[in-house]
């Protein structure tokens, strides 16, 4: 690894066509590349030459298909590059895309959209009993995109339409999130797509219309000809571009082992920090727990809302592929627990096969999907401090960083 990651250049697969930097690349295993490209056709944006480009990329634990054994979802990443003359022109058109995007792929042949995040909110309030901030993310469902409106409750108590344009004042975090059946693997999947989109002013400036220019660390991008876009818009990352990503990263180990505990979502995260930082031997030994059998209940919690939402769907998915992906649980569960633990969890599960069998409702399931998400964290969360904490290093490592707490 120390070898192989000097120098930090871009590289590419000439027989695959993919890039990426050095150190995610050598993480990367084609073998997946023609089940990720079958779905980029469903969560990838098009060009629209010259206004839009893109670079569609595979990214986080998907990027590191050698690395992670038991991902949870498919993730992507998509860089949306705008030319235009104003920022709110550019807006506009960001909103365009991802709507005509979202209603394109509402449903089909073995996919439905689950969610969509685009704005940020004006003003604080609650939405389907849930509270949000002033600034926090718009999420909006198929029934409100389709409407071209979501409704509101105020802290007044007053009511409040707002408009599908309003996400175009501020994108921010922008997010599309599908239930897709993988065919290679015979299971079901969440599949999303996050978005960085970026304004080209008349004058040449490149503005981050998130405020954010994300790094490349952590993708892995499908089609060559995107270089030229990805290219120009690396030039803008600072020169401390990498020290920022170390950063951002280490807060989230903070807040992951510090604020809410979480040692399997801290454990990734650290993967990237000493990966990043040269600390080799350390990810070296992070990069052996990912493939132990506990190590597959870290997915069972997306799983189930996955299997939840399909469900859900009507006649989008079977009810055969979703029981056998419920059995290929119940035998994971198996595989890395034992005792009390094992039963609490496969009793769970049975549970949650006899409801997806008998086409349930979601509230006649929701207290076994809570207890199956608990119980299957919580093994995660353990497995991961004890082993973590067992590396003098790491442990270290640790310390220092619950005492920089920000």
């Amino acid at each position: 690894m120390a070898t192989e990651a000097s120098g930090g250049d871009l590289v590419m697969d000439v027989n695959t066509g993919v890039y990426g930097h050095r150190v995610t690349m050598l993480d990367f295993q084609p073998e997946d590349l023609a089940r990720f490209r079958e779905m980029s056709t469903i969560v990838g944006f098009e060009d629209r030459p010259p206004q839009v480009l893109t670079a569609l990329s595979i990214s986080g634990s998907a990027a590191q298909s050698k690395v992670n054994a038991f991902p949870a979802d498919c993730d992507f990443f998509e860089r949306i590059h705008i030319k235009a003359d104003t920022r709110e022109a550019a807006c506009k058109i960001l909103g365009d895309l991802i709507r005509e995007k979202a209603l394109a792929t509402a449903s089909g042949p073995g996919h439905r959209l689950w969610e969509v995040k685009f704005g940020s909110h004006q003003i604080a309030g609650t939405k389907g009993g849930q509270k949000f901030t002033n600034g926090a993310p718009m999420s909006w469902t198929l029934e409100e995109i389709r409407a071209g409106q979501m409704e509101l409750i105020l802290q007044d108590g007053s009511v409040r339409v707002v408009p599908w344009s309003d996400g175009e004042i501020e994108p921010g975090w922008c997010k599309l999130d599908w239930v897709i059946a993988d065919k290679t693997r015979g299971k079901l999947a969440n599949a999303s797509n996050m978005l960085d989109p970026t304004w080209e002013a008349p004058d040449g400036t490149i503005v981050p219309l998130d405020g954010f220019l994300d790094p490349y660390f952590q993708e892995v991008y499908l089609e060559s000809e995107s270089i030229p876009l990805f290219s120009k818009l690396v030039k803008e990352l600072s020169a401390d571009s990498v020290d920022d990503y170390v950063e951002t990263l280490e807060h989230e180990v903070w807040k992951y082992t510090v604020k809410e505990p979480n040692f399997g979502k801290a454990a990734r995260r650290m993967y990237n920090v000493f990966r990043m930082s040269g600390r080799y031997t350390e990810a070296a030994y992070l990069r052996e727990l990912f493939d132990e059998p506990i190590t597959a209940l870290y997915q069972v919690a997306a799983l189930v809302r996955t299997l939840d939402d399909a469900a859900g769907s009507g006649e989008a998915f079977e009810a055969t592929t979703m029981v056998a992906q419920v059995d290929r649980l119940i035998i994971s569960a198996i595989q890395a627990l034992e005792g009390p633990q094992e039963a609490e969890m496969v009793g769970h599960l049975l549970r949650l096969r006899d409801s997806l069998s008998a086409r349930e409702g979601h509230a006649e399931r929701e207290d076994e999907m809570h207890g199956i998400s608990s119980a299957a964290l919580g093994a995660v969360n353990d497995y991961f401090e004890r082993m973590l904490r067992a590396m003098p290093e790491i442990q270290a490592y640790l310390e220092d960083v619950a005492r920089r707490a920000p």
